[in-house]
């Protein structure tokens, strides 16, 4: 067993806890703002587009990545031009603020790790901008304690794609996938997109996954926690094991 050198964590049901939510509802702060005549109608229309790039990355295995929102708008029609398209991104975003909250023990766990001299990393399969995750994580208190962060709205690849974890170990600066343990909530995103480039796995099993967003895959995380907070625990007993190992 080696050294973990770095710990990389998905967001959304990892950091964030899963909670469920009406997407329909959340386009719909847009669309009263774009155009409230049909505010309805626009809502369903953006909530069809955003689930059409979802369904091409689940059935690509991540090849075709996640999109981000401004091909959603393409895709639904939208003048991204206009002062009413500027608005209503303001108001879609606004809209995800109390769903956004990052689990209170997420501080405490990410200070252990870097006082023990682990790197932390963020692989989140999204569509929103970088930004808009940055100011999540600076509300949050998190965000000076990330060393690095991949979001797919950036990268041509999502989750489970071999290539998009082979970018977090570059942004955690760690060469040798042994060395980095990814934590997330997915089997298939997560914990099989992990192990097969040769990362241990550990799973937050809470996410309530609706049945289309699953995929099936026969996998066995390295670890199961019943608490985020408890990562630190895992990693540090794996780094004991890897020092007792060694004879240092």
């Amino acid at each position: 067993m080696t050294t973990v050198e770095a710990v990389v964590f998905d967001w959304g049901g990892t950091l964030t806890p899963w909670h469920e939510i009406d997407l329909v509802a959340q386009w719909y702060a847009y669309a009263q703002v774009y155009d409230p005549v049909h505010g309805a109608e626009l809502a369903r229309r953006l909530f069809d587009a955003e689930e059409s790039f979802w369904q091409r990355q689940r059935a690509s295995f991540g090849a075709e990545g996640t999109g981000h929102l401004a091909g959603v708008f393409e895709r639904a029609g939208i003048d991204t031009s206009t002062w009413q398209h500027r608005d209503a991104l303001d108001a879609y975003l606004d809209a995800w603020d109390p769903h956004t909250h990052t689990s209170p023990e997420v501080v405490p766990l990410l200070e252990g790790l870097r006082a023990d001299g682990l790197k932390v990393g963020v692989l989140s399969n999204t569509m929103w901008p970088r930004s808009f995750h940055e100011q999540v994580f600076t509300r949050d208190g998190v965000l000076p304690l990330i060393d690095g962060a991949v979001y797919t709205s950036e990268t041509p690849v999502g989750k489970p794609h071999a290539d998009a974890f082979a970018l977090a170990l570059a942004a955690v600066g760690v060469a040798d996938a042994s060395r980095v343990v990814f934590v997330g909530d997915r089997p298939w995103d997560d914990v099989h997109g992990a192990q097969q480039v040769g990362m241990r796995a550990i799973l937050v099993p809470h996410s309530d996954i609706p049945d289309h967003q699953q995929v099936p895959v026969d996998v066995t995380p390295d670890a199961v926690v019943q608490s985020i907070g408890d990562v630190l625990d895992v990693v540090r007993a794996w780094n004991a094991e890897a020092v007792r190992a060694t004879g240092a």
